[in-house]
C-alpha cells in the first residue's frame, strides 16, 4: 500500500487527527469509497446523500477542509488518482456539517493525518485605488433585476468572467481567488455590504475557471443562478477591477493558511 508520510510529523498534526476522530465528530451514516479511472465529474452536496464522483483527492479535500486547491501541501498523486464518493448522511443532520462528516471520512478510509499552519506566500492584495472605491452600499432589502437580497449571479464564458450582487470585500477576494493562480487578501479597509458588478475578459496566464465542487458550492450559497451579459467585457481583470470598482489588485508575500499532509494512504479502505 503506497503512502505518503513526512519525516517528521509536528504536533498540531496529532491535535488535528485527535479532533476528527472525537466520539462527537459528525459522521455518515454509511459510505462507499472507490477509486476509478478518470470520468465524469459528478458531484451532490444536497442533504441526504452526498456524491463525489471522479475527482481527485485534492478536490475532496478542498471540499472537507473548505481551502483551495493551492493551499494543499501534499503528494503529487492527489490531483492524479481519483475516486468515488457516495455517503448517507444521518437522519437530521445539516449541510453545514458535511466538510467534518468528509474529514471524518478521510482519517477513516485514507488513514488523514494534517494540520494547518500559515506560510508566506505570494498572494494578491485587493485595497482601494487612489480615486477611491466606485460602488455604493447595498440595500439588502432591495430586490435588483431578479437577484433577492444576498444572492450572486456569476458570469462564465469563454470571453467572460464576472459575478453581480451584494457582497463584502472579504466575499469579493473569495470569489477573486477562485479565479485566480494566487490567493487574494482583503486590504482595503472597507466593512460594510456592498452591490459589486464586475465582469472581464479572462487572461490564460493567471485567469482559472472555478473548479466544478467550488463553484457548485458557491452557486448554492447563492442561488444556483446565472447571467448573460448585454456586451462582451473588454477590459482584463487588473483593468476591470480598477475602472469599474475603483479598486486594484498588488502583488505581496504574506501568510497563508496551508493545509499540510503528513499522512494520507493511496489506496483506500473501500466498503
Amino acid at each position: 500500500m503506497k503512502s505518503f508520510l513526512r519525516s517528521t510529523i509536528v504536533p498540531s498534526a496529532v491535535c488535528v487527527v485527535t479532533s476528527l476522530t472525537a466520539a462527537d465528530q459528525p459522521r455518515f451514516e454509511a459510505a462507499s469509497v472507490k477509486r476509478m479511472d478518470r470520468g465524469i465529474i459528478h458531484n451532490s452536496l444536497g442533504l441526504g446523500t452526498v456524491t463525489l464522483r471522479g475527482d481527485p483527492l485534492k478536490v475532496i479535500l478542498m471540499e472537507a477542509f473548505k481551502v483551495k486547491a493551492y493551499q494543499i501541501v501534499g503528494p503529487s498523486w492527489l490531483d492524479e488518482d481519483f475516486f468515488d464518493i457516495v455517503a448517507k448522511m444521518p437522519e437530521g443532520a445539516t449541510s453545514d456539517q458535511i466538510p467534518a462528516m468528509l474529514q471524518a471520512l478521510l482519517v477513516e478510509r485514507f488513514k488523514l493525518a494534517a494540520h494547518k499552519e500559515a506560510r508566506p506566500r505570494p498572494v494578491f492584495a485587493l485595497v482601494v485605488d487612489k480615486g477611491g472605491p466606485k460602488f455604493k452600499e447595498a440595500d439588502l432589502n432591495f430586490k435588483r433585476m431578479g437577484l433577492r437580497p444576498g444572492e450572486v449571479m456569476f458570469r462564465a464564458a469563454p470571453n467572460t468572467q464576472g459575478f453581480k450582487g451584494a457582497m463584502t470585500m472579504a466575499k469579493l477576494a473569495q470569489f477573486l481567488s477562485g479565479r485566480l493562480d494566487r490567493p487574494v487578501q482583503d486590504f482595503t479597509g472597507l466593512k460594510g455590504t456592498y452591490d459589486i458588478d464586475l465582469s472581464w475578459v479572462p487572461d490564460p496566464t493567471i485567469d482559472r475557471s472555478p473548479s466544478p465542487t467550488s463553484y457548485t458550492a458557491a452557486q448554492a450559497a447563492s442561488g444556483d443562478m446565472s447571467l448573460d451579459l448585454p456586451a462582451a467585457p473588454t477590459a482584463t481583470l487588473f483593468t476591470a477591477i480598477r475602472d469599474l470598482l475603483g479598486l486594484k489588485l498588488e502583488r505581496r508575500n504574506e501568510p497563508v493558511e496551508m493545509l499540510m499532509i503528513e499522512h494520507v494512504e493511496r489506496v483506500p479502505i473501500e466498503n
